[in-house]
Formats: structure tokens, C-alpha cells, sequence
């Protein structure tokens, strides 16, 4: 006799109004200066690429991205603490970036700490590169922290 195992159920979907405070609790998780409830309603009001990333129907991970013209930005990936290293992340980033190859951008943009290592790696394995700096972009416990600028051609 054989036991049945259920496999878990990795989707992902659209993000809607009902996902943000599910989104918003991982948000402030991940980051020491998290995003607001409002941001993240303002980014679904005005139509930016929102999605979540769900196991099981339960949210893990969420992206979201700006397109305008011939150009996306990647605002915000973020993958649960329990779930990073497992590649979700990357899976989430590609798929922002084929929403924004839908939406014809040729090129994608975003910003990142200089001391997020992990994530700095990530986009150097899809091929970012870094075109800028800006200069105390980020808050940080000890002040302002630079963002580099990284872009890729689609």
C-alpha cells in the first residue's frame, strides 16, 4: 500500500487589493525600512505589474514593476525568509522581466543596495550590469546607504 503525497502547488498570479496586507507582513519581514501599505496600494492603483508568487495558495514571495515607453523598472522582488535560496527570487525576477519584454521594453532597470550581496548576484547571473549610482538612496541604520543602478537589455 502506497501513501498519496501531495505536492506543494508553486503559482503565481496577478496581485489583488485582498493580497497587500499578506504582502505588506513579509515586506517589513525582509526589510529593515519596509515599504507602505500605501505604496503598495498606489503601485495597483495605477496599473504597475504586480504579482505574487503563492505555495499552497499561501503567499511567499511578490514583484513589482513599472513599464513606461520602451522601458521597465524592477521596484520591489522579495521572497519570504523561509523560502530564500531556493531560487524563487530568480524565478520572479524572470518573469518580471518576460511581463516587461510583453509591454516591448527593451531594456529593464532597478535598484539595489551595494550590500545586498545576494541579491547583487542574482542580477550579475542574468546578465545586469551597472550603469549608476545613487548617492544615499536607501535609509539605513547608520544613515543613507548608495543604490547601485543596474539595467539589462531584453
Amino acid at each position: 500500500m502506497s501513501a498519496l503525497l501531495k505536492e506543494p502547488l508553486l503559482k503565481m498570479r496577478p496581485m489583488q487589493q485582498q493580497d497587500i496586507s499578506s504582502v505588506f507582513a513579509i515586506e517589513k519581514l525582509v526589510y529593515p525600512f519596509p515599504w507602505t501599505l500605501g505604496i503598495f496600494k498606489d503601485c495597483l492603483k495605477v496599473g504597475y505589474c504586480c504579482w505574487v508568487l503563492t505555495l499552497d495558495e499561501k503567499i511567499i514571495g511578490y514583484g513589482v514593476l513599472s513599464v513606461a515607453l520602451d522601458e521597465c523598472h524592477l521596484l520591489n522582488v522579495c521572497i519570504h525568509p523561509d523560502w530564500q535560496g531556493r531560487g524563487l527570487g530568480r524565478k520572479m525576477t524572470l518573469h518580471l522581466l518576460n511581463l516587461g519584454r510583453q509591454h516591448k521594453a527593451k531594456t529593464a532597470f532597478l535598484e539595489v543596495r551595494e550590500s545586498n550581496h545576494q541579491a547583487r548576484s542574482l542580477y550579475a547571473k542574468l546578465r545586469f550590469v551597472e550603469v549608476g549610482r545613487r548617492k544615499d538612496y536607501y535609509p539605513d541604520s547608520n544613515g543613507r546607504e548608495d543604490a547601485l543602478v543596474l539595467s539589462v537589455s531584453l
